[in-house]
């Protein structure tokens, strides 16, 4: 029998070696039920439909349909999993697309199997989640922020903001800051619309982007 409380996984890798590794590091660990699997981002976006997983693992670069183009398919019409990019790649011109598509996380496929499974359980959260090798290409993508009139962030927000950065639930930064969770909701809507973004990890890739955090 599964878990009821499992974590469960839709994974998407056009390379089947790849695939059946992931499926049974998963399946081996407790609290984890691998789903299903897709070699491609269209067959992701069907899947992810018909078998509603808690979080998707994607890969970007796939013959037949790439991760991000399926993340924006995932976000445009409302899948509840999250996505977090699992992949070789960390250029600028794969990390920043992906983000802001609506992916939850960015990690590299040379992550230890740990950190990947604390990955898996902080997205599943809505937690952002970023290997450090992508924090650091975001935070030198842009080094000079780029002004505008309206997208000046209070101290509040930005405490917020970095708190967010660091993986840090909405409960968490109400603990932490002393204010509720609907207030931390609250800065949260104030700075997406600053930054022009519509979620946390869009915030974060944004703010690295522009000089506001690092």
């Amino acid at each position: 029998m599964t878990d009821a409380a499992a974590i469960t996984l839709l994974i998407v890798d056009d390379h089947p070696v790849v695939r059946d590794g992931l499926r049974g590091m998963f399946e081996s660990a407790p609290g984890f039920h691998v789903l299903g699997e897709a070699s491609n981002g269209v067959e992701a976006v069907s899947l992810a439909a018909a078998l509603d997983p808690d979080v998707i693992l994607m890969d970007l670069r796939m013959p037949g349909g790439g991760g991000v183009d399926a993340i924006r398919d995932l976000t445009r019409t409302g899948a509840r999993a999250e996505v977090l990019v699992l992949t070789t790649y960390d250029t600028d011109s794969d990390t920043l697309p992906a983000i802001e598509a609506g992916a939850t996380g960015y990690l590299l496929k040379d992550a230890p199997r740990d950190e990947l499974f604390a990955a898996v359980r902080a997205a599943a959260e809505g937690r952002t989640v970023l290997s450090p090798a992508v924090a650091s290409r975001l935070v030198s993508a842009v080094r000079a922020p780029r002004a505008s009139g309206n997208d000046t962030l209070s101290a509040r927000e930005r405490e917020v903001l970095a708190l967010v950065a660091k993986g840090t639930s909405n409960r968490e930064i109400a603990r932490e800051l002393f204010i509720s969770e609907a207030t931390v909701k609250t800065h949260l809507t104030h700075l997406y619309a600053k930054l022009g973004v519509k979620d946390r990890a869009a915030a974060v890739a944004t703010a690295y982007e522009r000089g506001i955090l690092g």
